[in-house]
């Protein structure tokens, strides 16, 4: 019974020693710091690029050429020889004015030329022969002034009316009203049997040339002085002597052929405080229309060493001034006040504060403070993905 007894309990103190020496690994397993080492941040180093700067602008089109076409003589309207929203050459007839009057004109003005002819050669003989007899004293003086004067008169009158029948063709010819301009013409204001007077203010029909098109965009005056300060500075280079433009149309597609900035206005609008500009864009399949809201894309310049900081590595302190987190010497955070000129697509354009080969912070911002050390690893990079275990029993079900 003793010897029993004396073996059971060093078999209960054999167990009490095993999960003791378990349960002391399992607290010197778990007392390990996890996660050691220094923090991991993402960062991005700054390189210099060539950068092409836009500001887009919105502006509405008008036609290149537009002519109003109205009569020059008044009359009653016999014809209209064209089709409305048609094409026409300049020159091409467009409506015919009654020429009755016209004709009658041009025959009167013709005689009267005639006329004025006809006096004149009895004129020019008397003068010829009074010329003679003046030298030799059979006439005075006297008669041959007055000879040589109504010769002058007579030319004079021939002259008269010859620009008589001259006004009076020019009248008849302005009976067949003829377009100024290639284009496309709308639509007709007056029909058949319409009277219509000489330089009248409404119009018969307008005239517009759409192979070309004008896209007149405003800017402010203040983003004017900013560009000029940025070319000034060397911020901006502009070796192009015409702008290159692009366009957005009304439904967000981009219109695939470029223009060319033409002019700025030189006058700031005193109510709104900008200026306007002026680019012509190319139009042979028609596509833009006069009166088109369109958004007009223009090349300010081009920065060729340009530094560009991602928007989400730049914040902003209690001051307002825009700040970036950098991987320093000795891979410790500093925090860097920079100046940015304006966005580039997601990233801001820097003048002051960063130069290149500078790490900037992008991820793990929260773990990055002034003046801590870290561990900078490139932004977007991923460890390799250890390979996945066979599932357990998976040998066994071959």
């Amino acid at each position: 019974m003793l010897t029993s007894r004396r073996a059971t309990l060093f078999f209960i103190a054999g167990i009490l020693a095993g999960v003791l020496m378990l349960a002391g690994c399992g607290n010197k397993t778990d007392s390990k710091p996890k996660g050691g080492g220094l923090p991991e941040v993402g960062i991005v180093v700054i390189k210099p690029e060539k950068v092409i700067l836009t500001t887009e602008l919105p502006g509405r089109t008008s036609a290149h050429l537009v002519a109003e076409v109205r009569p020059q003589v008044g009359g009653i309207i016999q014809k209209r020889l064209f089709t409305e929203g048609s094409d026409v050459k300049a020159g091409q007839v467009l409506y015919q004015i009654d020429p009755a009057t016209y004709k009658a004109a041009f025959a009167s003005a013709r005689a009267a030329e005639a006329r004025a002819n006809a006096n004149l050669i009895p004129a020019r003989l008397k003068e010829q022969r009074f010329r003679d007899l003046v030298k030799i004293n059979a006439v005075s003086q006297q008669d041959y002034d007055d000879a040589y004067a109504a010769l002058k008169q007579a030319e004079a009158d021939l002259a008269s009316s010859r620009a008589a029948v001259e006004s009076a063709r020019i009248n008849l010819a302005y009976t067949r009203v003829t377009a100024p301009i290639s284009g496309r013409i709308g639509r007709s204001t007056v029909t058949n049997g319409a009277l219509v007077t000489a330089s009248q203010p409404a119009a018969l029909a307008t005239i517009q040339q759409l192979s070309s098109m004008y896209v007149d965009v405003t800017q402010s005056s203040a983003e004017m002085l900013r560009l000029k300060q940025h070319l000034a500075s060397g911020l901006l280079k502009n070796g192009a002597s015409q702008a290159s433009v692009r366009l957005t149309l009304e439904d967000g597609s981009a219109y695939p052929l470029p223009g060319t900035l033409k002019f700025s206005e030189v006058t700031v609008d005193q109510s709104t405080g900008s200026i306007t500009l002026r680019a012509v864009f190319p139009n042979p399949k028609q596509v833009l229309l006069p009166g088109m809201f369109v958004r007009a894309i223009v090349e300010e310049g081009t920065n060729d060493q340009a530094i560009l900081a991602p928007q989400r590595g730049v914040t902003r302190n209690p001051a307002g001034d825009a700040t970036a987190l950098v991987v320093g010497a000795e891979d410790k955070v500093e925090q860097r006040v920079i100046k940015v000129a304006r966005t580039v697509g997601d990233s801001w354009l820097v003048s002051e504060g960063l130069k290149p080969g500078d790490r900037v912070i992008l991820e793990g911002i929260q773990r990055a403070k002034p003046g801590t050390q870290v561990k900078a690893v490139q932004f977007g990079s991923k460890p390799a993905a250890a390979p996945a275990a066979a599932p357990q029993g998976a040998a066994a079900k071959k």
